[in-house]
């Protein structure tokens, strides 16, 4: 995994990206064939077959960028073991982010057999995490008394579908967190729109009330299996 930082003024994104393509991309692809790699802007990941390999595919990499007038960058260039039940040993470290998601070890259930196992897969990362939870306060959702449930629905929902649409794809269930964030601003709101709900096991009622009538009112309801959960 590695970040890299330039070295010298700053040039347009696009320009970078066909600057990268032809000094990095074509380069490795040339100088290690066999060695799978992919690139997004200033972000790549190298999938190397031994801890040997990928060092060396690093330090390759790190003169090949200086040569160009570019560096790794230090906090963010690694070598990480993907550890699964079918790997052996340990190191230093074994997880890492690329694109919103975090790669690591995680605790599996055989769908079949119901046995445990440990596989090396993708999740939303807690910065993610945190950034939409960010993106989600600042809709102040519980200061929009004036809005019906509709007018709510219509203005997240696209954003909202984005989001499950892109992180969706790999164990979802690390958005429930998220998506139960957003219920809790919605409890808030009914509370603060309507009196009669100023007690919790009443706007509870009510909630569980709405969600049965309309489940297809918010896009995030769709994968809550209690989506009257809020938290």
């Amino acid at each position: 995994m590695s970040g890299i930082a330039p070295q010298g003024s700053a040039v347009s994104p696009v320009l970078a990206n066909v600057f990268l393509h032809y000094a990095l991309d074509l380069w490795l692809a040339r100088e290690f064939p066999g060695v799978p790699y992919e690139r997004y802007v200033d972000d790549a990941v190298a999938h190397c077959v031994t801890r040997r390999q990928a060092e060396q595919v690093c330090v390759a990499i790190g003169r090949r960028l200086e040569e160009v007038g570019l560096r790794l960058h230090p906090a963010k260039t690694r070598v990480v073991y993907c550890k699964d039940s079918n790997r052996r040993g340990t190191h230093e470290y074994t997880a890492f982010t690329f694109l919103g998601y975090t790669f690591r070890p995680r605790r599996q259930r055989n769908t079949r057999t119901g046995r445990i196992f440990t596989s090396f897969d993708p999740a939303i990362s807690e910065d993610a995490l945190k950034a939409k939870s960010a993106e989600i306060r600042s809709w102040r959702i519980h200061q929009r008394t004036g809005s019906t449930l509709d007018d709510l629905a219509h203005m997240m929902n696209p954003i909202v579908r984005g989001w499950m649409n892109y992180w969706g794809r790999f164990n979802r269930r690390e958005m429930n967190r998220l998506l139960r964030r957003i219920n809790a601003y919605l409890m808030k709101w009914a509370q603060k729109k309507y009196k009669r709900l100023r007690g919790y096991k009443r706007a509870r009622v009510w909630w569980k009330m709405v969600v049965e009538r309309d489940r297809g009112l918010f896009a995030h309801w769709a994968w809550e299996r209690n989506a009257w959960m809020a938290g």
